[in-house]
């Protein structure tokens, strides 16, 4: 509680403070006298507290991913909110065991996972281990982020009357492999619609997303930080290289990635371009043993992820980026944002959420999804018009300052929060 001393200028001193302090006695004397001096207390004690929300994603840095930073950045926007804390409860991807850490301001609880479905980390001891931290941690409001099936789930399960934001990061699942599908494909028809009815907000961060369009959805997009993803030289001057940036694991294949490779076959004419992949995962070496069957290997870079300012300078550096996803699991591609905010011409495949991150021929070149020919045809396009190259670059730069510089959307969520924060709330007792 802060107490200011002191008048503005201007204004009659004492008789104006004098009144203003009496009718704050007589109306604090009426309530002592009607709910009893500790009730009263207690009431405004409460409404000075410091909140806890905790921000509940599967994966968190130094995992590498569109989720963890849009994550990131909700919790640091939290932290910075001088009535709010923020506590992230994520996984432990090297053990079984909970380690418990910090990020500045942010304590950190990373939940041990036994084994990997899929993409996804699991453990049966994940309901227990939720219910005692957020107990432990005094949470007010569980914000949980659900790109995958899990710990997202979980968190909305045991939150008991707490408030609790769903943010829905995923378009369908459905990838083409008839084992998972039909997993994923009961999940989202059976499963998922319970989740968000149990919501008391749901977030899409696309229209694709599959949270999109219910009654009382919020839209809030990924965002990117302007001041640090900063245009680069001129895309007409730049080096002639095509990068990529995503996840090349096994179960991400409908990122495109093999699209690429086989397209770039195709500039062959064209030896001074080169392709850049970055990123990591276990199909590294499909790709590179791909790579080298098609007779390009010495034309493309591995460089495993990076991060920082190594990634804002590849993007900076970067001719053209490409984004040659196959499905609509591409909800709402956090790189393509952040090659536009460096000024780099982009193109994607048109599915998923890549069509409302740019407007096709101004901020960027789309595709059809899966064919090669025309991303290389489109790429060498970009890397013969230089003006074209230039303009779409520009115009880019301005899409990513206009509609998505992070603190507009960060400060959505504090607002967010704390209307979902009664004036005095309940005792704590019947919390689960």
């Amino acid at each position: 509680m802060k107490i200011f001393m002191g008048n503005r200028a201007g204004t009659a001193p004492a008789a104006r403070d004098t009144g203003a302090a009496r009718a704050h006695v007589r109306e604090l004397l009426r309530e002592c006298r009607r709910h009893g001096p500790a009730e009263v207390f207690d009431r405004r004690a409460e409404r000075c507290r410091i909140r806890t929300v905790a921000v509940v994603v599967p994966y968190y840095a130094p995992h590498v991913g569109g989720a963890e930073s849009y994550a990131a950045r909700i919790a640091h926007a939290v932290a910075d909110d001088p009535m709010l804390r923020a506590v992230v409860i994520t996984t432990n991807l090297t053990g079984g065991r909970t380690e418990v850490g910090g990020e500045g301001d942010v304590l950190i609880v990373r939940l041990g996972s036994w084994a990997r479905v899929s993409n996804t980390p699991v453990s049966p001891l994940w309901p227990l281990q939720v219910r005692r931290w957020l107990r432990r941690l005094d949470v007010d409001i569980v914000n949980a982020h659900a790109p995958v099936p899990g710990l997202g789930d979980v968190a909305v399960a045991v939150s008991g009357r707490r408030p609790t934001v769903v943010t829905y990061h995923a378009g369908s699942m459905i990838k083409g492999r008839p084992c998972h599908d039909r997993l994923l494909g009961w999940y989202e028809r059976y499963f998922l619609p319970r989740m968000f009815s149990r919501a008391s907000a749901l977030v899409a961060v696309s229209p694709t997303s599959l949270a999109s369009g219910r009654p009382g959805t919020i839209e809030i997009t990924p965002g990117v930080d302007v001041e640090r993803f900063t245009p680069g030289p001129a895309a007409s001057t730049r080096p002639r290289t095509i990068v990529y940036v995503g996840r090349m694991d096994r179960t991400s294949s409908w990122k495109g990635v093999e699209v690429l490779l086989r397209g770039f076959t195709a500039l062959a004419d064209m030896p001074e371009v080169g392709l850049k992949l970055v990123g990591g995962g276990d199909a590294l070496p499909d790709h590179l043993s791909l790579a080298r069957q098609l007779g390009i290997g010495d034309r493309v870079e591995f460089t495993g992820e990076l991060a920082g300012d190594a990634l804002v300078a590849a993007m900076q550096r970067a001719a053209v980026l490409v984004l040659p996803s196959l499905t609509e699991a591409e909800c709402h591609p956090m790189t393509l944002i952040e090659a536009m905010a460096c000024g780099t011409p982009v193109v994607g495949s048109d599915v998923g959420g890549i069509p409302y991150v740019m407007t096709p021929g101004v901020t960027g070149l789309l595709v059809p999804p899966g064919d090669a020919d025309a991303l290389a045809a489109t790429c060498r396009r970009l890397l013969y018009d230089g003006a074209l190259a230039d303009r779409l670059g520009a115009a880019g730069r301005r899409r990513a300052v206009e509609r998505y510089a992070w603190p507009a959307l960060t400060e959505r969520y504090v607002q967010l929060f704390r209307s979902l924060l009664p004036a005095a709330p309940a005792s704590r007792q019947g919390r689960a």
